[in-house]
């Protein structure tokens, strides 16, 4: 039985507001920032940005540069960090900008490659940090914080002269990288005291076009004065150990309208407080986000494990909503500085809810806490190439949403897809997985999209197709290509690049969907295919049957004597495709392992062990790896070289000895709001089983010891110092070597220790995690080691 689904795309609304917002970027600027009422501007087009949370005080600032060019190969366009405030004046008076806390460094590296950068100034940030971020120093003081109490703003006021006098230069004005500056965070019922902070930030010098605030929990702001950002996770570690999977999670895998995340806090924001209605903001705003989960941390009483495709599913779908502004946290995970006088994690010791590792502050995110890529780097890196060529299409373009059932966000069998468009054009989506809970497979498929502006309506795909289970997705509604219209194509579009004069377009196959290309017969004079079959239909050309590859490019002549191409990569070499500025022009590279654009040289970052790239269009020489000229090979229309073997592989397997076998798990004790707290360090010295990891000398840089293990809690020491931490989740244990100090490795090597978990203890484990739990053991460590190749013009 076909089952036909059919939306009707009405024409905009009229114009968005304009001008009635008080944002001014800076004068004479070459490119204007400005905000409508229902998208951003930059240079008088609309701007589609997409940022991601990095936080430079949780890194080391040796590495900053090359983590911020994965970055932006990811297709992050502005990075985000909190400006931590404990991390920097942690001891009254003396306020650190040195090694890893150098600000104004940081920001000078954003902008030197071309990324906006947005501080999160506080001074409250969150951020799973003690006291929020707010010094010890600062709450010792007779005074209610975050309030326009005068006592609390006058420590505040020295903190935003800081700011200020790092970041001075580095605004608009002087052609610096600062596009925002978000005031306070999570603060949702004293618009007084944000309107406050925002002028005290101006007086001490700090200027954007945008100010933000965090707009969730139905949060009131000053009127007009704060540009409200939303945000959105797939799973959450603040909710009760036995509360199941949110709700307020679920309804993030279904194409709705509302904006608001009434989850996000609700552990910290007492039920007396009552900010607006949710989305009391949407007529005056864009729909632009700040916290979009990149990932999620894992605390004691609850221990989330996020897939990739619950974060691809989410990006995607919230397109489909009707975002204009994509904001990760995290994109890029880190440890937490060592304090000088306490720990500086959230803690039920500082009266927070929740129990927050010691160190790692890994998110689980895209690029890990030692750099590491995931997964969830290349399934989001897909979606910033589409919005890099077609973000300014999809901003002004509203979305169209089906009617829903009645089951609302409990309704799993009615197919979950969404128009963005503008009556006449515009993009289909489509997400069919969630977490948790399988969603079935739709056979018999068919769309029906009605444009009212122009009259007409597009049924599609010419054979109804099966949407698999798992399966999301973004397709091309009458898209014009250089001249050719594409009336859809069952493929995502991926980017453009030129090849020769010729504009190609990149698309992706999705497993299981056969792709087909529709094409205005009006807008073509030839059409060759490598495969397949080429049907008119009407005043329409059908290309089916074509096999995705990278042989998969279909040449079109244009009726106006132009060429086009449109390539159908499948969806796993899809996920390995990278773009970027490489040895003088803009080109696509297919890679399996990292690649970083920076100027005129390109670095891979892989494993060690022989690996390849493939370039469109070639270079006119063969480029030189590591000072060697590469042999070229035909690849379809690409060109690959292969990358020599680094001298060392990955995964050797290392030596670990048991020294004291685990004792009986300690009783769970439960601390803020009846929740688990994390087992005293005494039983670390006392119960734990302890392990003595033999580390090799002389390791390439970059190496990861991974740990394979179950139990509760794992702590990892040289001497005395710890040195990294993690909460048992069913994920290996990485541990970077280069982070450990060197000669007291080799003093002193490496210790383990690993605490059971108590059968009656109140924590949320996934099932990853649940088989050995009550077991504390390493069963396997082994060696990643990494290499990277330089890759320069021939």
């Amino acid at each position: 039985m076909s089952h036909p689904h059919h939306l009707r795309v009405p024409s905009p609304a009229g114009p968005p507001l304009t001008g009635h917002l008080p944002f001014a970027d800076a004068p004479g600027v070459p490119d204007p920032i400005e905000v409508t009422s229902r998208w951003l501007t930059r240079g008088g087009r609309p701007w589609f940005p997409v940022s991601g949370e990095f936080h430079y005080s949780r890194y080391p600032a040796g590495e900053w540069e090359e983590e911020l060019l994965k970055m932006k190969a990811g297709g992050v366009t502005a990075v985000a960090s909190y400006l931590i405030w404990i991390h920097h004046e942690e001891i009254e008076g003396r306020v650190r900008f040195d090694g890893d806390r150098d600000l104004r460094r940081f920001a000078e590296l954003c902008a030197r490659h071309g990324l906006d950068f947005i501080p999160r100034v506080g001074p409250w940030s969150h951020a799973e940090v003690r006291n929020g971020g707010l010094p010890d120093w600062v709450l010792a003081r007779d005074c209610a914080p975050r309030t326009d109490d005068p006592v609390y703003l006058d420590a505040v006021r020295p903190w935003f002269a800081a700011i200020a006098e790092q970041l001075s230069g580095l605004d608009r004005a002087h052609g610096g990288p600062i596009v925002a500056i978000q005031i306070e965070n999570e603060l949702y019922d004293q618009p007084g005291h944000l309107l406050t902070l925002k002028r005290m930030a101006r007086e001490a010098g700090l200027s954007a076009p945008l100010w933000t605030s965090t707009a969730w929990g139905g949060v009131r702001l000053p009127p007009d004065e704060l540009l409200p950002l939303y945000g959105g996770y797939t799973e959450a570690f603040w909710t009760e150990a036995d509360g199941g999977w949110p709700d307020t999670c679920r309804k993030h895998f279904f194409f709705t309208h509302q904006r608001d995340d009434e989850g996000i806090g609700s552990d910290l924001r007492p039920v007396s407080v009552r900010g607006s209605e949710p989305d009391a903001f949407a007529d005056r705003f864009p729909w632009a986000t700040c916290e979009l989960g990149g990932g999620m941390a894992v605390s004691y009483h609850r221990r989330p494990y996020v897939d990739p495709d619950d974060i691809g599913a989410l990006g995607l779908t919230k397109i489909g909503c009707g975002s204009v502004w994509q904001g990760f946290y995290m994109f890029h995970g880190g440890t937490n500085p060592a304090g000088e006088l306490s720990t500086l994690q959230e803690s039920h010791a500082t009266g927070y809810p929740n129990d927050l590792p010691v160190l790692t502050y890994d998110f689980q995110a895209p690029l890990g806490e030692y750099g590491q890529y995931r997964r969830t780097y290349h399934e989001l890196r897909l979606q910033h190439l589409l919005l890099a060529d077609f973000g300014h299409l999809i901003a002004p373009m509203e979305s169209a949403l089906p009617e829903r059932r009645p089951e609302g966000q409990f309704d799993r069998d009615t197919l979950r897809w969404a128009v963005r468009g503008d009556g006449t054009s515009g993009f289909l989506f489509v997400n069919n997985h969630q977490p948790h809970q399988q969603l079935p497979e739709h056979p018999e498929t068919s769309f029906t999209v009605e444009f009212t502006s122009s009259g007409g309506e597009l049924t599609l795909p010419s054979t109804p197709v099966t949407v698999p289970s798992g399966a999301y997705f973004c397709w091309p509604l009458r898209l014009d290509v250089a001249g050719v219209r594409l009336e859809w194509a069952t493929a995502q579009p991926v980017c453009t690049v030129d090849v020769d004069g010729r504009t190609v377009l990149v698309l992706t196959a999705t497993d299981g969907i056969a792709p087909e290309l529709a094409l205005d017969t009006a807008t073509v004079s030839a059409l060759r295919t490598p495969t397949g079959d080429v049907t008119p239909v009407g005043d329409r050309l059908l290309v089916t049957g074509l096999r995705p590859g990278t042989d998969a490019l279909v040449e079109v002549d244009t009726a106006d004597g132009g060429r086009v191409g449109l390539l159908v990569l499948d969806a796993a070499t899809a996920r390995t495709a990278y773009r970027g500025l490489a040895w003088g022009a803009e080109r696509l590279v297919l890679c399996g392992d990292g690649v970083v654009f920076d100027r005129d040289e390109v670095r891979l970052h892989g494993s060690g062990t022989a690996t390849s790239f493939a370039v469109l269009p070639a270079p006119e020489r063969a480029p030189v790896v590591d000072g060697v000229t590469a042999e070229p090979v035909a690849d379809g229309v690409f060109t690959r070289y292969a990358v020599p073997k680094a001298s060392a592989g990955e995964g050797s397997a290392v030596e670990v000895t048991l020294v004291r076998a685990a004792g009986p798990a300690p009783e769970s004790v439960t601390g803020i709001q009846g929740r688990a707290s994390a087992p005293a360090d005494k039983y670390f010295d006392t119960v734990a089983a302890e392990y003595r990891v033999e580390v090799p000398d002389a390791l390439p840089p970059g190496t990861l010891l991974r740990l394979h293990w179950s139990g509760d809690v794992g702590r990892a020491y040289v001497g005395d110092m710890l040195v990294a931490d993690q909460f048992c989740s069913g994920r290996v244990w990485d541990i970077g070597l280069d982070r450990l100090p060197a000669e007291a490795l080799r003093a002193e090597g490496l210790r383990l220790r690993v605490l059971p978990l108590h059968a009656g203890a109140p924590v949320h484990l996934p099932e990853q995690a649940c088989g050995e739990r009550e077991t504390a053991a390493v069963t396997h460590a082994e060696l990643i080691t990494g290499h990277t190749w330089s890759v320069r013009a021939g």
